[in-house]
Formats: structure tokens, C-alpha cells, sequence
């Protein structure tokens, strides 16, 4: 029976300090879907930007040899079978230059029917090499090179090295923003707090001197902070997912023609983002319950 009559009173007075401060405590909801709506955004940067780099990585982190047109059929196996041999060759791919015409007529759609008058196929057979990692390139295209029958090397390194750069400066900076957002709204919810404690200051006294517990005195505050956390959190969710589902379907279908790439559609994160949001926006009520009442009342 104590333990109800403390649970209902902590329900009632957390709702009657939201009540009571409902100016601040919209403001301190506001500020909570304001950070983590932004949160949201820069969580759906941060993703896309690594699945995306992640993408283009596997597409340009292959080592492109193109064979001389005057080599022979024998000279071709040779040379795939060196290059399978050398320290940092995951795979070794071999695309004849029909193959690569055909390719060609695909990627141009409608606009294939141009190459079909073609007299003499200018495209070079070709080996696509695999790499184990990054680091085997600069070794693995120096004795490529050294071989004969080739013609050029090709390897997009300056893009690869710039979508990891890219990537890792996006993450860093998220990560910082995050937590300069969540300590803002962490302040603003203590100041909520601070109000109803300052306009209870003589009851909460009272409690103290009759001997309410400190978790007695501390319960209501700290359920108004989740409560408002919660409020907050659920209000960002409604906005992020629907948002970020607008934009998926909006921007997809030209990212792939333009890029070949897809955005992460929003129901494979909806979890994610539910428990991320309501864990963080619980997270900032408690603890700016938490502060507020350690540096305001001496419980």
C-alpha cells in the first residue's frame, strides 16, 4: 500500500509541476524535439554519408589495367596470372573488350543505339583487380606497370582517400554537435525544473522536516524530467521518420542514376531511431532533474 500511495503521488505531482510551469515545460519540449530532430538529421547524414562512401569505396577500390590491343590470347593469361600472383590481389577479373562495349550500350540506355555503328571496338580488354585493402595500391600498380602488354593502370585513389577523409570529418563533427545539442537541452530542461523546486521550496522544506525520504522528495521532479523527455522524443520521431521518408522517396531514384546509390530507406532505421530517441530524451530529463535538484536542494 506504501509503495502505491508513493507511486501516485509522484504521478500527480509530476503532472501538477508540468501543469503549474506549462510555459516552461513547452519550452523544454520544444527544446528537446528541437535537438533531437536535428540529432536525426545529422544521424541520417552520418549513415547515409558511410553507406554511401561505403558504396563508392567497393565501386572505385579496384585497380583498372588495360591490356595493348597487340598482345596475344596467350600473352592475356599471362599477365591475369602475374597479376594473381602479387602480394595485395584479392581477385583478378578479366573483361573482354566486347564485353565492355555491351556494358557500355547498358549504362547509356536509349542512347545505346549510337555505339551500334561502330566499325572497330576502341575499347581495351581489360583486367579489374581486387585489392585485400587500400594500402596494397601504390606497391601492386608499380609492378603491374612493369609488366608488358600494358597500356595504362587506372586507380581512382584521390577519390577513395576523399571519401574516407569525408566520411571520418562528418562523424567527428556530428559527434560533436550532438553533444553541444544535448547539453543545451539538458540546461533547459534544469531551468524547468529549477522553477517548480523554487515554487515548492516551503512544501519540500515541510516534507524534509516531517522525514520524507530524499527518493520521496526527488520522484516527482525526475518524472516530470522523463515525462518531458518522453513528450520531446516522441514529438521528434513523428518528425524525423516522416521527414527522412519524403526525402527517400523524393531523392532515390535520382541519386542512382546520377550516382548509383541509395539512400537507407526509413523503415530499416525506424527502430533504431525509437529506441535512440526515447533513450536519449529519457536520458536528458533524469539527468536534468538530477542537476537541478543537487545544486538547488540540499537532499
Amino acid at each position: 500500500m506504501r509503495v502505491s500511495r508513493v507511486f501516485k503521488h509522484t504521478i500527480k505531482q509530476g503532472f501538477q509541476g508540468i501543469y503549474r510551469n506549462r510555459t516552461m515545460s513547452l519550452a523544454s519540449v520544444g527544446s528537446v524535439t528541437a535537438v533531437l530532430v536535428i540529432l536525426g538529421l545529422i544521424l541520417m547524414i552520418i549513415l547515409n554519408v558511410s553507406a554511401i562512401s561505403v558504396s563508392t569505396k567497393e565501386k572505385f577500390d579496384e585497380i583498372y589495367v588495360y591490356l595493348d590491343d597487340s598482345i596475344t590470347n596467350q600473352r592475356i593469361r599471362e599477365i591475369g596470372e602475374e597479376i594473381s600472383s602479387f602480394e595485395g590481389t584479392l581477385a583478378v577479373v578479366f573483361q573482354s573488350k566486347e564485353y565492355a562495349l555491351e556494358k557500355m550500350k547498358e549504362e547509356w540506355g536509349e542512347d545505346g543505339r549510337l555505339l551500334e555503328g561502330l566499325v572497330n571496338n576502341p575499347l581495351p580488354n581489360t583486367y579489374v583487380v581486387q585489392l585485400r585493402d587500400v594500402s596494397y595500391a601504390t606497391a601492386l600498380i608499380r609492378q603491374i606497370e612493369q609488366k608488358d602488354g600494358i597500356e595504362e593502370v587506372k586507380y581512382y585513389k584521390d577519390i577513395v582517400e576523399k571519401l574516407i577523409s569525408t566520411a571520418e570529418f562528418i562523424q567527428v563533427f556530428g559527434v560533436i554537435v550532438i553533444i553541444i545539442l544535448l547539453l543545451v537541452s539538458i540546461f533547459i530542461i534544469q531551468n524547468t525544473i529549477k522553477i517548480t523546486v523554487a515554487s515548492r521550496k516551503i512544501e519540500i522544506e515541510l516534507m524534509q522536516y516531517i522525514g520524507a525520504s530524499n527518493g520521496f522528495v526527488r520522484g516527482p521532479f525526475i518524472f516530470e524530467g522523463v515525462i518531458l523527455g518522453c513528450l520531446g522524443a516522441f514529438l521528434a520521431i513523428i518528425v524525423v521518420l516522416n521527414g527522412y521518408d519524403y526525402l527517400v522517396s523524393y531523392s532515390n531514384e535520382k541519386l542512382f542514376s546520377m550516382l548509383s546509390v541509395y539512400l537507407i530507406p526509413a523503415n530499416m532505421i525506424s527502430l533504431d531511431i525509437l529506441i535512440i530517441f526515447v533513450t536519449i530524451g529519457v536520458g536528458i530529463g533524469i539527468l536534468g532533474s538530477i542537476v537541478s535538484l543537487k545544486k538547488f536542494l540540499s537532499v
